[in-house]
């Protein structure tokens, strides 16, 4: 019974410890629009796609299976978003990388963070990864500067960039 009873007490503490911050389709409306139809789409890389997104990006892979979003209205596309989900210490941060039609960050929006809320970056350091082309693989410390006292989510959302740039260029851009 003690047994049961410390399990439903982890689950439970697990679950009331994630800490979501904004529905990715909420986030695609605030920017899309709120009158734009957002579409979810799931995809598994292959291992030729993953080999290739890996090597663009400099990251290793955690898995090969993405979730991307597609806003549109009146039949064009507006743009995409990308989910990427990165372990920053021993939790992981869901972030949602904007990327337009042409190829270019719009934004990003942290979905959700796991890690203690003192380690979420601002709105103004996230601001720095707006109208950026997804040819340009950013770097902690070079093209995006550290967070003193949260490097480690700074780095995990900063490799995540390139994920998502690698992953748009690979298979979502206009070829």
């Amino acid at each position: 019974m003690k047994q049961i009873f410390i399990l439903i007490f982890l689950l439970l503490t697990s679950i009331l410890n994630a800490q979501i911050l904004i529905s990715p389709i909420d986030a695609m409306r605030t920017v899309y629009g709120l009158d734009s139809e957002v579409s979810k789409t799931n995809i598994l890389l292959s291992k030729a796609q993953a080999s290739k997104i890996e090597q663009d990006a400099q990251v290793k892979l955690d898995t090969n299976i993405f979730r991307y979003y597609k806003a549109t209205k009146a039949d064009k596309i507006l743009g995409y978003a990308i989910l990427v989900n990165n372990k920053v210490r021993s939790k992981n941060a869901v972030v949602l990388y904007f990327i337009t039609t042409d190829a270019v960050l719009k934004g990003i929006e942290i979905i959700a963070f796991n890690e203690p809320l003192e380690y979420i970056p601002s709105a103004t350091w996230n601001s720095q990864f707006q109208d950026i082309p997804t040819t340009k693989m950013l770097r902690l410390s070079k093209e995006i500067p550290t967070i003193t006292g949260a490097t480690l989510s700074a780095r995990s959302i900063t490799d995540s960039s390139r994920v998502a740039f690698a992953f748009f260029n690979e298979i979502l851009k206009e070829k």
